[in-house]
């Protein structure tokens, strides 16, 4: 019961709390919020949500600098000592002097929004002004002291909602499109690994953002996803994590480059998240729980004059609060692609994961979902057999780097270009090729294509088909479907990827402790005794709307995350009891 009543009352929040990035609370408003914060005036860090945060900051219960200092705690506790999980790259040096601001605001005209004073970790691709103290590196040394021109359009956002930028997050080197290199990998920041089992591998390449949020060393993050980098952290790491439809979140920031600039589609911005292509680069949460993540997309959404492919999404963007429904399910119509997302002969996925997603089936049934399976995908063998996206993201890859690199207010390292950057990582090993990292295979091949040619033109075109028109629209189309449903794992990602379609991940379950941890890196193991995996919903262009709500409502009814904690050496121990009161 106890359970339910902190529920009702986090979402009852939640809808009273949410006005936007642009707004402010109401005096009706204002009565309700003790009602939240008295249910815990200190929330275990672990899994605190924006809820109750800010009910405790509302209240006076607790400070935005008081938070700052204990997440501050809580990563130095594990990221380099103790299990050194290496999910961090650095911390933001202005974000006490930003709480405090923001807390003298607060008393004076009250909150912003529901993320005001509430910490955030993004990952280090995400663009962040110089003049805080922070890089925006991708993980690499050769970006180390760069000057980017302004805040990325996200991170705008979130700053005028009044959160704080708690610092940056690791991640696989340039979005783990540098060569064959272990997930959570980078140069600056080492190799990151999860918090489930001693040396789990995180999946990448938002791997320090996952990390961060499943234990919580923030109390949200911010990853990208190109195919999988979202989806994949959030499974791996017991987090659910929304990889938005491609143009619902901006990857800009900056001025209009003139057709024929730089980067040579029409109108294209200035990148202010280091790219890898426009075509399937997006934003978007990993948090410890749906309604967290609805919060944090709530903000970031919504068009952007610097990145055209915003301009394409519905002209209201809903809050992604009002999905928050336990009855979502019902009536919904969802599907089970089988050929090749569930066939061993393609991608072998182990009993133990195809025993939870049958029982997760079952789950969806019982809260009135209508399960149809198969429903194939007409495309599903011809996705697994193309190499269009290898042409269509190498070929990006190089114009949207060079374009990044030729955007900085200046760059120490002195690198201008990918062919800079290939030479910079052989010139410098100690630095980029440390031993079992040494591959750049993947920028090597970027730098050998020869820009936006017929081949290129034809493999985007067939991209599209075979994740739209052939794929998921089809599949969707055919059986009447809401939405899909599978276990995170294999080429799940791949459709929704070639579409720029969205994917909404939630925790689904955990290996048994009996697992033979199998290695998957120099370092890294997957799976492994009481690592976790995830369950997508997958569904057309701009339906986070509906794959928010199923997703809820299956998080109400299963509680997946709360059946299991990290192991112990990976768990902080500082808590906001320890910061109160103290200088």
């Amino acid at each position: 019961m106890t359970g339910w009543i902190l529920n009702h009352l986090q979402l009852f929040f939640l809808a009273t709390f949410f006005i936007g990035s642009h707004g402010r609370a109401t005096s009706e408003t204002w009565q309700q919020w003790p009602l939240v914060a008295s249910v815990s005036s200190l929330p275990d860090l672990y899994e605190a949500s924006v809820a109750e945060l800010g009910g405790g900051l509302n209240a006076g219960t607790f400070t935005s600098v008081d938070l700052i200092k204990a997440y501050y705690a809580r990563i130095d506790e594990v990221n380099l000592q103790g299990p050194t999980l290496r999910a961090v790259i650095e911390k933001n040096p202005s974000a006490l002097v930003e709480a405090a601001a923001l807390d003298a605001e607060r008393r004076l005209l009250g909150p912003r929004s529901i993320l005001h004073g509430i910490p955030i970790l993004v990952k280090d691709n995400i663009a962040t002004l110089v003049s805080e103290g922070m890089n925006t590196t991708a993980g690499s040394f050769s970006l180390e002291g760069s000057i980017v021109p302004r805040d990325a359009g996200v991170v705008k956002r979130l700053r005028a909602a009044g959160a704080i930028i708690l610092g940056k997050a690791n991640l696989s080197e340039f979005s783990h499109a540098r060569g064959d290199l272990a997930s959570g990998w980078s140069g600056r920041g080492g190799q990151c690994t999860a918090a489930y089992y001693p040396g789990a591998n995180p999946c990448g390449s938002s791997s320090g953002s996952g990390v961060a949020a499943s234990i919580g060393l923030a109390a949200v993050t911010l990853g990208t996803e190109t195919d999988g980098s979202i989806t994949c952290p959030a499974s791996q790491n017991n987090v659910v994590g929304i990889k938005p439809t491609v143009g619902l979140t901006s990857r800009a920031g900056g001025e209009f480059i003139p057709s024929g600039g730089a980067y040579c589609f029409s109108d294209v911005y200035i990148f202010l998240v280091i790219p890898i292509t426009a075509h399937q680069d997006t934003v978007g949460p990993l948090t410890r729980s749906v309604s967290d993540a609805a919060a944090v997309l709530s903000v970031i959404s919504g068009p952007d004059p610097n990145d055209n492919y915003t301009l394409a999404q519905p002209s209201v963007v809903p809050s992604y609060l009002e999905a928050l429904n336990a009855s979502a399910l019902q009536g919904a119509r969802l599907g089970v692609p089988r050929t090749v997302f569930l066939d061993p002969s393609y991608y072998k996925i182990d009993d133990t994961v195809l025993d939870a997603y049958a029982a997760a089936l079952e789950t969806l049934k019982s809260l009135g979902a209508t399960i149809v399976d198969p429903a194939d995908l007409p495309s599903a063998q011809e996705i697994v057999a193309s190499k269009d996206e290898l042409i269509v993201a190498r070929t990006d890859f190089k114009a949207g780097l060079n374009a990044w690199f030729e955007s900085l207010l200046a760059n120490p390292s002195g690198v201008r270009s990918m062919a800079d950057l290939i030479a910079f990582n052989d010139a410098h090993p100690e630095l980029e090729k440390p031993i079992n990292y040494t591959d750049q295979s993947t920028l090597i091949k970027a730098e050998l294509t020869e820009g936006f040619n017929t081949t290129y033109y034809q493999a985007l075109a067939y991209n599209y088909e075979l994740g739209r028109t052939r794929g998921i629209d089809a599949a969707l189309k055919e059986h009447d479907l809401d939405a899909l449903v599978l276990p995170t794992a294999g080429y799940v990602t791949t459709p929704a990827a070639l579409a720029g379609y969205p994917i909404v991940t939630v925790p689904l379950g955990f290996y048994p402790d009996n697992t033979t941890a199998v290695p998957t890196g120099p370092v890294t193991f997957y799976p492994a005794p009481g690592v976790p995996f995830g369950l997508s919903f997958i569904g057309t262009a701009y339906s986070e709307y509906s794959l928010i709500g199923y997703a809820y409502a299956y998080e109400q009814r299963t509680m997946t995350r709360l059946q299991r904690k990290a192991y112990a050496a990976a768990i902080p121990t500082t808590q906001l009891e320890d910061i109160i009161g103290r200088p």
